[in-house]
């Protein structure tokens, strides 16, 4: 007998995604969690082919769920029961994250020790008064682009600290969620999620 070659009607239309998604809140300020645990828990969620890069709460996954913000509340719900604390996650998927990364308006920004160039992934756009480029007050940062999910941040370390978390940057300016990287980590990000 021949297999049927039929696809399932509740099949029909769904495409798999493959998403990044890049977690607050995880391995800092005292609360830590294994990238065993945090695979596990995704995996709970029933998100296919779960796998994490470093341990700063970068989650590689794939699913057919079409529906972003509904997925990113489930993850975050599913987070915080397991773990007791609120996890914020930005979702990126792969074709997202590999124009972020060739975006790269730090391209012709000179690299000393006094700067950390960072990206931060966003919930939702940045509101008109944050355009860049824009600078804050007191000379800690500098924003020199950004996209619809990604906001590109030259940091200034002062007495050879940062000024603080990077995802607060904005402080009330920015309502949505962010979650700050590196940007040669993510680099790093990219090339593991499209093994």
């Amino acid at each position: 007998m021949v297999p049927s070659l039929a696809v399932p009607a509740a099949r029909l239309g769904t495409m798999t995604q493959t998403y990044t998604a890049f977690l607050r809140a995880i391995n800092v300020g005292g609360r830590t969690v294994t990238m065993q645990r945090l695979r596990e828990l995704f995996e709970e969620l029933g998100l296919a082919r779960v796998r994490s890069y470093i341990q700063s709460g970068n989650v590689f996954f794939e699913t057919e769920e079409a529906d972003r913000a509904a997925l990113t509340a489930r993850i975050e719900e599913h987070l915080e029961r397991a773990l007791g604390y609120p996890v914020p996650a930005v979702l990126c998927t792969l074709d997202e994250l590999e124009a972020i990364v060739a975006a790269d308006p730090f391209a012709g920004i000179e690299v000393t020790p006094e700067l950390r160039l960072c990206v931060l992934f966003l919930s939702e756009p940045l509101p008109a008064e944050l355009a860049p480029p824009a600078s804050s007050p007191k000379g800690d940062w500098d924003l020199v682009g950004a996209t619809a999910n990604a906001a590109f941040v030259v940091l200034h370390l002062q007495n050879g600290r940062l000024g603080g978390n990077p995802a607060t940057l904005f402080g009330r300016a920015y309502a949505g969620t962010a979650t700050s990287r590196f940007f040669h980590t993510t680099v790093k990000i990219l090339a593991a999620a499209k093994k």
